[in-house]
Order: C-alpha cells, then sequence, then structure tokens
C-alpha cells in the first residue's frame, strides 16, 4: 500500500529541465523536486542547498543581532510587578527561542561541512539517498526518514 504524494512533491515534467538553464539562485524549489532521479547531489542540487543553508544561516544571525539590540532597549526599570514580569518571561521565551536557533546553527555548519566532503544528502547510518523532498523540508537532515524513526523509537523505549 503506497500513501499519496502531497502535490507539492510531486515532480512537475514542464520543470524537469529548468536545472540545466537556469543559475542556482533563480532554481525553485519546485525545479529541484523535477530533477530526474539519476540527477541526484548532481553539482546543481549541491550548489542549491549550500544557498539554502547559508541564507538560513544568515536569517538567524539577523535574528540574533535584534535579540541583543531588543534584550537591550527593554532594560529600562519598570515599576509595576505584573508588567514586569510579562517583559521577563518575553526575554525568557526569546532567548529560548535563540538557543533552538544556536543548535539549527550547529547542524547547518555541519550540513554545509558535508556537502564539502561530498556527504551531504545520504544517511549516515545506511548511506541510501536522504531524498529530496525530505531535504527541502529540513535541509539539515542527516539521515534517511527511516533511520530517523528507528533512532526516535529507541529513544522512546530507552530513553536518551
Amino acid at each position: 500500500m503506497t500513501t499519496p504524494v502531497p502535490a507539492s512533491l510531486q515532480k512537475d515534467p514542464k520543470r524537469a529541465n529548468n536545472w540545466k538553464t537556469l543559475p542556482v539562485e533563480q532554481l525553485t524549489d519546485q525545479d529541484v523536486l523535477s530533477m530526474p532521479d539519476g540527477e541526484y547531489m548532481n553539482d546543481q542540487q549541491l550548489a542549491f542547498f549550500r544557498l539554502k543553508l547559508q541564507r538560513l544561516k544568515a536569517d538567524m544571525l539577523a535574528n540574533a543581532g535584534e535579540t541583543t539590540e531588543h534584550l537591550r532597549e527593554d532594560t529600562v526599570v519598570v515599576p509595576d510587578p505584573a508588567d514586569r514580569a510579562t517583559i521577563e518571561e518575553e526575554h525568557a521565551l526569546e532567548l529560548r527561542t535563540r538557543d533552538r536557533e544556536r543548535k539549527l546553527l550547529k547542524k547547518i555548519e555541519q550540513a554545509i561541512a558535508r556537502i564539502d566532503s561530498g556527504d551531504y544528502g545520504y544517511c549516515e547510518e545506511t548511506g541510501e539517498p536522504i531524498g529530496v523532498g525530505r531535504l527541502m523540508a529540513r535541509p539539515t537532515a542527516s539521515l534517511s526518514l527511516e533511520a530517523q524513526q528507528r533512532r526516535e523509537l529507541k529513544q522512546k523505549m530507552f530513553g536518551d
């Protein structure tokens, strides 16, 4: 029994050869998804994912700068305890978000290193292709969907 493929992940035959003529900066997710399976992790795809990862990294670094500025601006003393608690809760939430982004930043750098080494797009455990659709959804993925599911099941059963 096969599960239906969402329309956003289906290959568009009209776009199958766009990767041959368009520069990497102009390629869309759909163009890369429409590439033939035999072209998996060719130079164009690797360049596309490198660019995607670099943009994600730049966005996160810009957000980090905004957080620093935001925390600096909100350090005024507020006499009302409820207002002060609200501001402190907002700061805590923002810092937790930035901590998650810091961890993601490390994964982005590891993914770029895998592109440089030629291992990007292949499962670290099995060596099988991860799949373009999964990499579109999570460009930092280092495990195939099946390997990730096995890892999560082990963690659920045995803990970290």
